[in-house]
């Protein structure tokens, strides 16, 4: 079998379309996929029902790409090729996932990662025999970058205040739209104003801002025309100013990680333009950066047009003299360049040194903005972000936790996994202290745990292997072909190395350019054949095969992201109604359709049961508490982790006067929530309560039981508050997880009521304060002297306080110590 030469053309029996409309459409069809996803908040899998249609639309129309695909390539595919085999091994993916439904700790989550993994496979199989063709990869790479660019442009108007104007573009097919504008393309926390464009997340948007700024310079010296050449270094600085909005740490450290590794695929000469662009455009970006910020802030705040005019102008005006440079640069300098360097690149290991430079210089720029004055020619917000770059901040230590608690869960669940989604539902359950994250801040991690062990040496190979052959290949080929697919290792390499720090790839939009990318890359690897003669697969039979299994895959995948786009549609039909409507009925019958396409659906299951015991409350029908009942104790046998409907199970249990089942649920779930102390509060509350009412019936093994539950619940929140001190010092605890004085109080009594005097009065002095005006205080001071009295002892100044307050109180105190319990 012929060699496919890389980066070239292949012949029709490689796999290239012989439809010229079906190619067309194919084209099209991505295009239109490209240009649609990233306003759809770039499919966010944020694990809530106001995300999940767009996700279930996109992965519709990946199928739907797919059999388009198919009505093109179905007589060509074979499989004697390593690179073909590509295509059977992806489906391997999405299959770790249904594995990993057996042990899912959230069905729910789970079917949407299926879902989504399926459409990543579509999207591999599809780039890897379409981006074979020389033209299509064309189109691809010009669709891609150009969807970029406005994408850059779209926060930009967002930026300048006139996010009204952008909405207005994109409302018509967006779901990321509130009263006109695109919510939170600039987001605000503590650091103030921030940049995501479309992302509404900050850190994702850098990351993908990173990727095209070094797309964008490679463009710009690939280009042999002045319109291209201009045009990308036109969005050099836009791009680098972008990055510096999102305040993003995590995309300044991985941008010289990234790039210093993207130099050592390039001759000596295009070394030196990567740096001198990148030197031109970060210094014109750094000179109106100050300019662009405080515009910004003050449009986002009262909107001007003769502001904005000026905003635009200072960045037009710098993005205009740098396009002018690179073009002069390209056309004057770049030639010369390349010539007098011709002998030096010929030299073997000539691509490692300028790196090895630039990391010297990068270490020296890092030094300069971190550690001196010199950040301070940078807006305030940004250089108060650079100077706490180090590696004792919150948001390094916190994600260090996170990494840790990552496996922990993969111990418990080595093999198939814990099920897509489980980070976000198995996360307070193995935390280190009481963080919020529903994301791990790492991909890789949080593939580890969503598919075990298994999954993951499955997607590492994968992975491994298209890189190792792309970079084997790429090494052989001449310039031409080394440009060809270049692009799609400059994606794959920046946003998997950011998703190191952050949790990228949780945004459908960037894993489909991931997976076409590595689709890209894969399509011009070397085309060595299967070491074994019986997996050399060929023939009308084989392509007919292929194309039937997965076409029916995609037609399975299909038809059930139609249905789930229904269920999501009711359950959100059902959220509206309920805001505007009092009927049983009319809230009832959409929430009921939900259900019966996704039957445990989390959140449409939760506000039907709501419903059922609102009307139970009125008309105490018990049909409505028995259909709130079940609905819960079916919905939890697929969720159980979900703290939620436990929530709401126990307090049905209440509602009909079942404490000690309520209890039992509270206790036996305190485990998968161990750091939130209202939880602790309630065993200990309820504790006391059903204890102190066993007392009163004598029901002592009763009363051992519950105070016992209480106490161990007490004893935990005090190793937990021990465990805190232990954190590194610059590491924040996260939610509040602290003592509360019903908690000291009712814990004293528990330990009082068990003849545990000397237990008593150690707890109850932790509660212990000097203004005991407050009824709680009050009463923990009294408890506290009647322990100490109970042990022979006396505190004379807590009882001298109580008796200013109370002259009977040391009667009350003395009476109480006589009791025998």
């Amino acid at each position: 079998m012929s060699k496919q030469v890389y980066g070239k053309q292949p012949n029709r029996s490689s796999g290239v379309a012989k439809t010229p409309l079906l190619s067309w459409v194919l084209l099209a069809s991505i295009i239109l996929y490209l240009a649609w996803s990233p306003f759809q908040v770039a499919l966010f899998n944020g694990q809530i029902l106001q995300f999940e249609k767009p996700l279930f639309w996109a992965s519709a129309i990946a199928c739907v790409i797919l059999l388009i695909w198919i009505a093109n390539f179905y007589k060509s595919i074979t499989f004697e090729d390593q690179r073909n085999w590509m295509a059977i091994y992806v489906l391997l993916l999405p299959i770790t996932y249904v594995l990993a439904l057996f042990n899912a700790a959230s069905h729910s989550y789970a079917m949407n990662m299926v879902i989504i993994m399926s459409s990543y496979a579509i999207m591999f199989i599809v780039g890897l025999f379409l981006l074979r063709d020389k033209f299509a990869n064309k189109v691809i790479q010009i669709a891609i970058i150009t969807i970029s660019y406005l994408i850059i442009g779209f926060g930009f108007l967002n930026w300048f205040g006139q996010g009204k104007f952008a909405g207005k573009l994109v409302v018509w097919f967006s779901n990321g739209m509130m009263n006109g504008k695109y919510t939170d393309a600039v987001m605000t926390d503590s650091n103030g104003l921030r940049l995501t464009s479309v992302f509404q997340y900050a850190n994702t948007y850098a990351a993908f801002l990173m990727a095209f700024l070094f797309v964008a310079i490679f463009a710009l010296i690939r280009s042999k025309k002045w319109v291209g050449q201009a045009f990308h270094g036109f969005m050099l600085v836009p791009i680098i100013v972008s990055i510096l909005l999102t305040l993003s740490r995590g995309g300044l450290i991985m941008l010289p990680v990234v790039f210093v590794l993207l130099l050592l695929f390039l001759k000596p000469a295009k070394q030196i333009l990567w740096l001198v662009y990148c030197g031109i455009a970060g210094v014109a970006s750094l000179l109106i950066s100050k300019t662009v910020t405080d515009l910004g802030l003050q449009l986002n705040t009262t909107y001007e047009g003769g502001v904005a005019a000026k905003a635009w102008g200072t960045l037009l005006a710098a993005s205009i003299v740098v396009a002018l440079l690179a073009w002069a640069i390209q056309k004057y300098i770049a030639p010369l360049l390349v010539r007098s360097l011709q002998t030096w690149s010929d030299r073997k290991a000539s691509s490692l040194w300028i790196p090895l430079g630039s990391v010297v210089v990068i270490g020296v720029l890092a030094f300069l903005f971190i550690g001196t004055s010199v950040r301070n020619i940078l807006p305030d917000n940004m250089s108060t972000r650079l100077e706490n770059i180090n590696f004792q901040q919150h948001s390094v230590l916190e994600r260090i936790t996170f990494y840790k608690d990552a496996m922990k869960v993969v111990k418990d669940y080595p093999v198939l996994g814990a099920g897509g989604g489980a980070w976000a539902e198995l996360y307070e359950k193995y935390q280190n202290n009481p963080y919020t994250s529903r994301q791990a801040h790492n991909f890789f991690l949080q593939y580890l745990v969503e598919v075990g062990i298994l999954g993951f040496i499955v997607f590492m190979s994968f992975l491994i292997f298209i890189f190792y052959k792309y970079i084997r290949s790429y090494m052989r080929e001449n310039e031409e072909g080394r440009e060809s697919h270049f692009l799609y290792l400059i994606l794959v390499m920046s946003i998997l190395l950011h998703s190191l720090l952050d949790f990228n790839m949780s945004y459908m939009f960037i894993g489909i350019l991931v997976y076409l990318g590595l689709g890209g890359m894969a399509s011009v690897m070397e085309s060595k054949p299967v070491r074994f003669q019986a997996l050399r697969l060929r023939g009308s039979g084989v392509s007919t095969l292929y194309s039937l299994v997965i076409g029916i895959c995609a037609v399975v995948v299909l038809f059930t992201s139609l249905r789930y786009v229904q269920a999501s549609n009711a359950g959100l039909e059902g959220r509206k109604v309920v805001q505007t409507s009092t009927s049983f009925e009319e809230i009832k019958a959409p929430l009921e359709k939900a259900l019966d396409i996704r039957k445990n659906h989390p959140e449409s299951l939760l506000l039907l049961s709501s419903l059922y015991q609102q009307v139970y409350l009125q008309s105490h029908n018990e049909d409505h508490y028995n259909s709130a009942y079940t609905l819960l104790v079916e919905g939890l046998k697929y969720e159980p982790y979900n703290k939620t409907m436990i929530n709401r199970l126990i307090a049905l249990h209440q509602l009909k006067g079942e404490q000690a089942q309520a209890f039992d649920l509270l206790v036996t779930n305190s485990e998968n929530f161990n750091w939130d102390i209202a939880w602790y509060e309630r065993i200990i509350s309820q504790g006391f309560k059903l204890g102190y009412d066993a007392l009163g019936k004598q029901d002592i093994a009763s009363r051992d039981k519950y105070f016992t539950a209480g106490i161990q619940a007490f004893d935990k929140v005090q190793a937990g508050l021990v465990h805190l001190t232990t954190l590194p010092e610059g590491q924040m605890a996260g939610a509040a997880f602290a003592n509360t004085p019903e908690m000291i109080l009712n814990t004293g009594k528990m330990h009082f009521f068990m003849n545990q005097p000397e237990k008593a009065a150690q707890t109850l002095n932790i509660g212990l304060v000097e203004d005991l005006t407050e009824p709680v205080n009050r009463e923990i001071a009294h408890w506290y002297v009647a322990a100490m009295m109970k042990q022979g002892l006396n505190d004379q100044a807590v009882l001298d306080r109580l008796l200013q307050i109370d002259p009977t109180e040391k009667e009350q105190i003395e009476a109480l110590i006589k009791i025998d319990f």
